[in-house]
């Protein structure tokens, strides 16, 4: 068992999470999708069917889709489904969530949770996830971090107040269900403006609960960072450095 990731109580995490209720469209404009090597990484060659839960707006599921798999996508969020459902119809969109997802046992070679684990009981999830995966089906959880070892990165990530830096060593939680857990790295880079990384902030967990005079504060931090303090212009294209981190276990 490893433990890794946020340290949230029940409650902070459920309140949280459900700032991802609404604004599926904006979700899916400004979040950036994941790279290709993540998912060869994490599905195995024989995989037909996979599930993927706390799907979003399905920036995981269309990387799914794109191994010829058939892709199950279960989300809370009703508004981040419909947006799923506009852009990838060949997934089957589920409400439901990681403890319940009220789908037949053993129905899918690999489960993927693509930065959600964090939102999830890891262990009643374990326990929920098994039960759908097939014998020796794989479990695959990914996160998109930025890379702070860069130090304008580093900076930056505070005043968006980005919650996913990166800790070497660390591993996430999952229950006695799985076993062999590895982990993958890949490093990236996501061209985005100014403008882009404005709105990214807007779409982050601590910026959607936060109160309306703490959110102008973060935008003023980071407008002036950006331009006047780097020196930026609000079209110029800059290169942003990501790790996607993936880990795979198999059912035990």
């Amino acid at each position: 068992m490893a433990r890794g990731g946020p340290r949230l109580d029940h409650g902070r995490r459920r309140e949280l999470g459900l700032s991802f209720q609404d604004g599926g469209k904006h979700y899916q404009q400004v979040r950036p999708g994941y790279p290709a090597d993540s998912a060869r990484w994490l599905v195995p060659s024989a995989a037909r069917d996979a599930l993927d839960v706390g799907a979003g707006t399905g920036k995981f599921t269309e990387l799914l889709l794109g191994l010829g798999l058939s892709v199950t996508a279960v989300d809370p969020s009703a508004d981040m489904l419909r947006q799923l459902a506009e852009h990838y119809p060949a997934a089957t969109a589920v409400l439901g969530t990681a403890e319940a997802t009220g789908l037949p046992d053993e129905a899918f070679d690999v489960v993927t949770v693509a930065q959600a684990w964090h939102w999830c009981d890891a262990l009643r999830a374990s326990t929920e996830l098994a039960r759908v995966l097939r014998q020796r089906g794989t479990l695959g959880l990914v996160w998109n971090q930025l890379d702070t070892s860069v130090p304008w990165v580093h900076r930056l990530s505070r005043i968006m107040h980005a919650g996913d830096v990166y800790k070497p060593g660390h591993r996430p939680l999952i229950g006695p269900e799985f076993e062999g857990l590895e982990e993958h790295v890949t490093h990236w880079q996501d061209s985005v403006t100014t403008a882009d990384l404005m709105e990214l902030t807007k779409s982050r967990s601590y910026y959607l609960r936060a109160g309306e005079a703490t959110r102008a504060k973060v935008l003023a931090n980071l407008d002036w960072y950006l331009h006047d303090h780097l020196g930026h212009g609000p079209d110029e294209a800059l290169e942003l450095p990501y790790l996607t981190l993936s880990w795979r276990a198999v059912r035990a």
